[in-house]
C-alpha cells in the first residue's frame, strides 16, 4: 500500500502534499497497471469524476490533464 494516496476534498497527496496524483503515485500506478494502459485510464477516469465533484470550481481541462491526460 502506498503512502501517496489522495487527501480529500483538497485532492492533495497524503505522502508528499503535492496535487494528487503526485509524480510518485503516477509512477506507482504505471507499474501497477503495466501492460494494461486502458485499465489505467479507466481507473483514473473514476478518480477524475470524484475529484470534479469536490473541486467544482477547477477548470475541467486542468483536472482532465491532471487525472487522465498523463495515462496515454
Amino acid at each position: 500500500m502506498t503512502s501517496h494516496g489522495p487527501t480529500m476534498p483538497e485532492w492533495t497527496c497524503g505522502g508528499c502534499g503535492l496535487p494528487w496524483p503526485c509524480p510518485t503515485r503516477r509512477r506507482e500506478l504505471r507499474a501497477e497497471f503495466d501492460g494494461a494502459p486502458m485499465s489505467l485510464t479507466i481507473h483514473m477516469r473514476s478518480w477524475f469524476a470524484s475529484a470534479a465533484e469536490d473541486l467544482g470550481t477547477a477548470p475541467a481541462g486542468a483536472l482532465h490533464a491532471r487525472f487522465v491526460g498523463w495515462t496515454t
